[in-house]
């Protein structure tokens, strides 16, 4: 059941991360929001009343209230023009726990799946990404994190969904945990000079006005432009930064 519940996450976050990137309208992408907010509280909650107690059941499925709870509130700010701070800082401490998260899996979960502990270390960074845009409002950083939630839809939600549901992900954990590390190293590092918006350089004041200058109306004199032509006849330009 969480397999299912995964694949409609790679649904979601390719959507946001489209809406980030300006290709999906924002009330346009509140009802997937909603959808799969609403699946992924049921999930867990099914999970852990079926589970008899089980301690690592409960465990197990804890972690997926995070994104549901994420998607709810995604939604709502969406459809009620709400301001993102909250939205941000909760990303924040969803990004702490992805953290444990992943140390989890890595050296606690029985079997011990690295593969998982690598996806939680990424939705790690994507939500401490949601928390710089929303959250300390880094919009310089928008597009960059809206090509990442697109990345991280497609392999570290859809993809697993599609191996756990075929079976053929517990025969080949620890290649897909090599595999996914480098595709979102690589994510990480080359869609970031790419995306990330640069402000514009200020524009620097005029220059002091020489003796002899143009004068203007009412006999103000006129500072040359940055496109006026220098002595030898040239055009001159002002550097950029």
């Amino acid at each position: 059941m969480g397999a299912v519940g995964l694949l409609y996450v790679g649904v979601v976050l390719f959507v946001n991360g489209l809406m980030l990137l300006g290709r999906v309208d924002a009330r346009a992408a509140a009802p997937i929001n909603l959808f799969v907010g609403a699946l992924q509280v049921f999930t867990p909650t099914y999970l852990i009343v079926s589970s008899g107690g089980d301690p690592a059941a409960i465990l197990g499925a804890s972690g997926i209230y995070l994104f549901g709870f994420t998607y709810l509130y995604v939604g709502i700010n969406l459809l009620a023009d709400l301001d993102g701070t909250g939205l941000g800082w909760f990303s924040a401490f969803v990004a702490v726990c992805a953290v444990v998260y992943a140390g989890l899996n890595f050296f606690y979960f029985e079997p011990r799946d690295a593969a998982f502990g690598v996806i939680w270390l990424f939705w790690a960074v994507l939500w401490a990404l949601f928390w710089l845009v929303l959250g300390l409002k880094r919009e310089d950083l928008t597009r960059y994190t809206g090509a990442i939630a697109v990345v991280a839809g497609l392999v570290s939600a859809a993809l697993p969904a599609f191996l756990l549901l075929t079976g053929v992900w517990a025969d080949n954990v620890g290649l897909w945990a090599i595999v996914l590390a480098v595709v979102f190293v690589a994510s990480l590092v080359l869609l970031y000079p790419r995306l990330r918006a640069h402000p514009e350089p200020a524009v620097p004041p005029s220059a002091p006005v020489p003796q002899g200058a143009p004068e203007g109306p009412e006999g103000v004199p006129v500072a040359r432009n940055s496109t006026d032509r220098n002595d030898a006849g040239t055009p001159r330009r002002t550097p950029r930064a």
